[in-house]
């Protein structure tokens, strides 16, 4: 019996989707609650003016990522492992005490973003917060990684609404270039902070610690890092493809008719009657799969930073009693996290705002570490870094430290 010629693009796709992993989940991830809502907030308010700038962060995620996961897989250890081992432990600790007030925020902004969700369906965030963090603990505690991966993965795809959502509303797209290639660009304090908004919600300190983990985690070596290089670059340029159809969407229909936001969840209802009420659906699934997604991701990134860091045993792949500060650590950032949502009057939304803040504190100080690890023959041997990515990820840092410090000055030139 003769066997079925699959097409060459359909074996293609079949291969891309065997080598997926941890760079797409990190990459997806990233599109989170506090993501989308930065990203409708551009688009409600400068248009399609911000294109440019997700360009230019697919190649920096592309090239700090794959750092990070070629050192899980040349090591066999996480960032903040060769952190410990290179650099001592004070400098650890102060980039683990940094990175647990980050992350927890950043938690409980997803469980917002949960929150949020929950509601524009017409559920209470009473009711769909705890069991919903119940079931993704559950589903860590109980799982193995590669369980934990592929639902992850099928949660990513979550994603695929905001691209189905941009047909629906049928943006002008010779506008759509005419704006990415020539944006009208303001030396404005606003508009500076909102550049750094997107860049601090994309490349994140938690995603090269949680990047490289699982790595780690997985296994991968150099022989087989090919796939995971792939997995790498395909996640990032995916998860930038879908923060460009936010803000497509944002523009086309909220700045439009000059409605500005402020998180995702007035986005999604500013569009019900702009563009119909499928839009608001897919956009508000989305964020809630974008949220879950985020609240499996972002509290395993704290825990494995912290028991690489201090010597505790850690991976979805051992059992509770054989690393119980890890399983441990992540069910009290969930229960904390929690609890917070649940708080009658919580500013949520400011709490967005502090926790990308931190982290865009914190990532330069991270970028410097990495990138002298990457080149520390010792640790990396012949898998050192490039010129040329050594070239791209010190422009991609010193752009960071400038904007950063933009940041720290911004209550400055709000007075000015």
């Amino acid at each position: 019996m003769k066997k079925m010629k699959l097409p060459l693009w359909l074996k293609n796709f079949l291969l891309l989707l065997s080598v997926l992993g941890p760079g797409l989940i990190t990459a997806s991830a990233d599109n989170d609650a506090p993501g989308i809502a930065t990203y409708s907030m551009v688009g409600s308010t400068y248009g399609y003016n911000f294109l440019w700038l997700i360009l230019f962060i697919t190649v920096g995620e592309v090239v700090i990522l794959e750092m990070a996961a070629r050192m899980g897989a040349v090591t066999g250890k996480g960032t903040a492992d060769l952190i410990r081992e290179r650099f001592g432990v004070k400098m650890t600790t102060f980039a683990m005490f940094c990175l647990l007030i980050a992350n927890l925020g950043t938690t409980v902004a997803e469980f917002a973003g949960i929150a949020a969700a929950g509601e524009l369906f017409g559920i209470s965030k009473a009711i769909t917060v705890p069991i919903l963090a119940v079931f993704m603990g559950l589903l860590v505690l109980r799982g193995n990684y590669k369980v934990v991966e592929k639902i992850l993965i099928g949660l990513s795809l979550a994603a695929l609404s905001y691209i189905a959502t941009v047909f629906i509303i049928k943006p002008d797209w010779g506008i759509i270039l005419h704006d990415t290639v020539r944006p009208q660009i303001q030396l404005t304090s606003d508009y500076i902070i909102a550049i750094l908004a997107v860049i601090g919600t994309t490349i994140t300190p938690w995603a090269i610690f949680y990047l490289q983990a699982s790595v780690a985690d997985k296994g991968v070596s150099m022989e087989t890092y090919r796939n995971t290089k792939i997995d790498v670059t395909f996640g990032s340029t995916w998860g930038n493809v879908i923060s460009a159809c936010i803000i497509i969407v944002a523009a086309a229909t909220l700045f439009k008719v000059g409605i500005r936001v402020e998180d995702a969840k007035d986005a999604a209802m500013a569009l019900a009657p702009l563009a119909g009420e499928a839009s608001t659906i897919l956009f508000a699934s989305g964020l809630l799969g974008a949220s879950l997604l985020a609240v499996s991701v972002l509290p395993l990134s704290t825990t494995y930073a912290v028991c690489e860091a201090f010597g505790f045993e850690r991976g979805l792949n051992r059992t509770f009693r054989d690393a119980p500060v890890f399983y441990g650590a992540f069910i009290g950032i969930i229960i904390l996290s929690v609890l917070i949502v649940l708080i009658p009057g919580m500013p949520l939304f400011q709490m967005m705002i502090l926790s990308q803040t931190l982290n865009a504190i914190l990532l330069p100080i991270i970028l410097a570490l990495v990138l002298q690890l990457a080149n520390d023959k010792a640790i990396m041997g012949q898998y050192r870094n490039s010129k040329l990515t050594n070239i791209l990820a010190i422009t991609i840092t010193a752009l960071i430290v400038v904007v950063t410090v933009v940041l720290l000055l911004e209550p400055i030139f709000r007075l000015v």
